[in-house]
């Protein structure tokens, strides 16, 4: 698993485009969230989570945060992520799903 910063990708439009499988956009307040399904040279898939907030008081400015995931990884990062769900949720209790057009805290 790698992360990113905000830099912008090595690969050519081209080369993206190319390795486009499948993607996810959710929105989430003043986030969204993006699940890529994209494909490796070697046809083999991986995904990247990217999250984008739009930065206050510039014009289409959004800040960009990435995650990838490589299929070896899915089941040690799903293990974790319910590992961190579930302490969040037996410690503060049940999450209150988003409404859509609700404002963030």
């Amino acid at each position: 698993m790698a992360m990113e910063g905000s830099e912008h990708s090595v690969l050519t439009e081209s080369q993206e485009e190319r390795s486009d499988v499948h993607s996810t956009a959710v929105r989430a307040g003043k986030r969204t969230y993006f699940f890529d399904v994209k494909a490796t040279r070697n046809d083999d898939y991986y995904l990247t989570i990217t999250e984008s907030k739009r930065r206050p008081g510039e014009d289409a400015s959004y800040e960009k945060h990435k995650i990838f995931l490589y299929r070896e990884d899915f089941a040690k990062f799903l293990e974790g992520l319910q590992s961190a769900i579930t302490f969040i949720v037996d410690n503060k209790g049940e999450v209150t799903p988003r409404v859509e057009g609700e404002e963030e805290a």
